[in-house]
C-alpha cells in the first residue's frame, strides 16, 4: 500500500497567509459594525481562517484512493454524537459508505493571552477525544473500523509564545519536561503526548508570526509534531480504508 502526499511549501504558505488575512478582515468588519467582540476574539468569531488547512487536508484525502468519500466542512454537516454530551461540532469530517472515516479539529492560539487559553485548549482537546472514543466504544457510530482522529493548532510565533514560563505547584512538583518551558514548547509536548497516549491518531503544532500575512512564513518544532507527519498519518489511514472497499 503506497501513500501520496500532495503537500508542498507553496500550499502551506498559502494556508498560513489565508489564516492571518482572514483574521485581519474579520477584525475590520467587526470594527465597522455596531456589535464588536473583545480583543482577539473579534478575529475568530467571524472566521473561516483555517480554510487553507482544510483544503490541504482535503487534497490528502482525495489523493489516496478515497475520492468518492464525503468530505464535510460545512457547519451543518459537522456534528457527531457524543457520550458525555448529545453532540459535538468538528471542523472536518470524512464519511464513506455510512462509516466515519476521519474527524479533525483545527485550532489557533494568538496572543496576547497565553496562560489561560493554553489550559483551555488542553482540556478541550483531551475532553473532545475522550468523548468521541467513548461514544465509539458504545456503538454511537455503528459497527465500523476505528476512525482517524486528528488535532492541529496554529500558534502565534512571538516573544510571549517563545519565552520560558515558570510553573509553580504548591503540593507536588510539575513534571520535569514542563519546567521553564515556553507555551510553544508546551504545545509541542501536548501534541507528542496526544499521540503517544492515543486519544489522537495525529497531532500537530505550527508556529507563524503575524508578519506572515504577506509572506506565509511558518515553522515547526519537531518532525513528530509537524504537519507532514500529520498528513502522512491521515494519508495512510485513507489508503487503508480505500483498500478495504
Amino acid at each position: 500500500m503506497s501513500i501520496r502526499l500532495p503537500y508542498h511549501e507553496r500550499k502551506m504558505r498559502k494556508a498560513v497567509k489565508l489564516f492571518w488575512s482572514s483574521r485581519e478582515k474579520a477584525k475590520r468588519r467587526q470594527a465597522g459594525s455596531a456589535k464588536t467582540d473583545r480583543g482577539e476574539r473579534s478575529s475568530v468569531t467571524a472566521g473561516k481562517h483555517m480554510e487553507g488547512f482544510i483544503s490541504l487536508i482535503t487534497d490528502v484525502i482525495k489523493a489516496n484512493g478515497l475520492d468518492q468519500a464525503s468530505i464535510h466542512s460545512n457547519s451543518t454537516l459537522l456534528t457527531l454524537p457524543g457520550f458525555f454530551r448529545p453532540k459535538k461540532l468538528w471542523d472536518l469530517l470524512v464519511t464513506h459508505n455510512g462509516n466515519l472515516v476521519a474527524a479533525v479539529e483545527l485550532k489557533s492560539h494568538v496572543g496576547p493571552s497565553f496562560s489561560n487559553n493554553f489550559n483551555n485548549r488542553v482540556e478541550e482537546a483531551i475532553g473532545t477525544a475522550k468523548d468521541l472514543w467513548t461514544a465509539y466504544r458504545e456503538g454511537a457510530f455503528g459497527e465500523q473500523p476505528q476512525p482517524f482522529v486528528g488535532w492541529m493548532i496554529l500558534l502565534e510565533d512571538g516573544e510571549k509564545s517563545r519565552k520560558p514560563v515558570a510553573s509553580t505547584s504548591p503540593h507536588f512538583p510539575v513534571l520535569t519536561e514542563f519546567e521553564d518551558t515556553s507555551y510553544a514548547e508546551r504545545y509541542n509536548i501536548l501534541c507528542r503526548k496526544l499521540v503517544q497516549e492515543q486519544p489522537y491518531t495525529a497531532a500537530s503544532v505550527i508556529l507563524s508570526p503575524r508578519s506572515a500575512v504577506t509572506t506565509g512564513d511558518y515553522s515547526e518544532l519537531s518532525k513528530m509534531t509537524g504537519f507532514k507527519m500529520f498528513a502522512t498519518g491521515l494519508a495512510a489511514h485513507i489508503a487503508a480504508t480505500a483498500a478495504r472497499r
